[in-house]
């Protein structure tokens, strides 16, 4: 397994096996043809140069293959953002499965809210990139997640895999954390999967606090979900990243890509890279 997927890190296996937990970490659709596939959108000229630099960082293929990613399967995708993952989820599922991205409000806001107002405008800009992109990526499903008002992600029982990636601070910071956890839970058919990524704040902080900052610890979130019902079957390093301290002056948003504090110190900060992360697996159990 090692040597036919390398790129998958040695110490994501080994951790995997010393916890306990599934030692197989690359699931069926794994086998080189499907890993070559997502690799190719992965690194597709019609995804931006800047997107494409990022792979460094984010791992995507090795991470959707962790989690188990298969052709045919309906996913759905939290908040998405920019579409950064979108562009390879979308394609990868066009032909025979579907994806649901459940984005952000768009209409009914509060326009004096900054937060809601912000989120909107990503919103648009998100759909108006579903729109351009039709032909690439087939039919993207949306719906909306807003806690928590609005947590009908996908009908009840629908989805095979529903997917998370640097989402869980902003829902701890306004104590949606949980909500939104069994929202994906309600939405999973029994046996399918939540695949968490996320800033990793160092154990035993405080979460609220450390949330400002972007960050949320591996056992907050582990309980969580737990207490949403899932089952924690398995767990990655392939985005740790040692070099992160997790103290800066803006928060994880000092660190690339964001670069919050400009010039000052940017040499350091892109030597640090992108910020330490978990990758979790859990399961709705049938």
């Amino acid at each position: 397994m090692i040597t036919r997927f390398n790129r998958v890190t040695v110490a994501a296996l080994l951790t995997s096996v010393s916890l306990g937990f599934s030692a197989n970490v690359l699931a069926d659709e794994t086998t080189p043809a499907g890993y070559e596939k997502l690799q190719e959108i992965a690194d597709d000229s019609r995804r931006s140069e800047k997107n494409r630099a990022r792979n460094q960082y984010r791992h995507p293929v090795e991470t959707l293959a962790f989690f188990g990613l298969k052709p045919d399967m309906t996913v759905v995708e939290l908040w998405p953002g920019g579409g950064w993952y979108t562009e390879i989820l979308a394609p990868y599922l066009k032909d025979k499965g579907q994806l649901i991205a459940a984005s952000f409000q768009i209409d009914g806001i509060d326009e004096d809210n900054r937060r809601q107002a912000y989120r909107a405008k990503v919103g648009k800009a998100y759909r108006e990139k579903l729109d351009t992109n039709a032909e690439w990526w087939g039919g993207v499903k949306e719906t909306t997640l807003a806690p928590p008002a609005t947590l009908s992600i996908a009908p009840a029982n629908s989805a095979d895999m529903v997917l998370t990636f640097r989402n869980l601070h902003n829902w701890e910071m306004n104590g949606e954390l949980e909500m939104v956890f069994k929202a994906a839970f309600d939405a999973l058919k029994p046996g399918g999967v939540f695949g968490v990524v996320e800033h990793r704040s160092a154990p035993a902080e405080d979460d609220k606090a450390r949330a400002k900052s972007g960050y949320v610890s591996q056992e907050r979130t582990i309980a969580a979900a737990q207490k949403a019902g899932f089952v924690l079957v398995d767990q990655s390093e392939v985005n740790a990243n040692p070099a992160d301290i997790k103290d800066y002056p803006k928060g994880v948003w000092t660190l690339p890509p964001s670069l919050a504090m400009g010039d000052e110190d940017r040499a350091k900060y892109e030597a640090i890279g992108e910020s330490d992360r978990m990758t979790l697996k859990f399961v709705k159990q049938p």
